[in-house]
């Protein structure tokens, strides 16, 4: 099994397919517990929950990092103790590797 974060997220640009769905499971279950496909394969996604506003701005400043050194970006909703995480990849329409790459390296914080 390949540790998804020890690899690094390739540019996409589209023109490749995005990945089918077994392919995504199979790849999910190598993520901590948490992480969920939705139901048309397009998204994977996770909520955190903090103790408060300060720790929740730490975990996302620390996930801002992981994307900008991945190039390869979320869709956050933050509030006063909670953050979800939804990756996709958008050139696509739907899951590459690089959505499951950042959400291990997520998973490390």
């Amino acid at each position: 099994m390949n540790d998804l974060s020890s690899k690094k997220c390739v540019p996409c640009e589209g023109g490749v397919p995005a990945l089918p769905a077994a392919e995504a499971g199979r790849l999910v279950k190598q993520l901590k517990p948490g992480w969920s496909i939705n139901t048309t394969n397009t998204e994977i996604r996770r909520e955190y929950s903090f103790k408060d506003f300060y720790r929740t701005m730490s975990f996302v400043n620390a996930v801002a990092h992981i994307a900008n050194r991945e190039d390869h970006h979320p869709d956050l909703e933050i509030g006063y103790n909670y953050c979800r995480i939804r990756y996709s990849t958008h050139a696509i329409k739907g899951l590459s590797e690089n959505d499951f790459i950042c959400a291990a390296k997520i998973d490390l914080l």
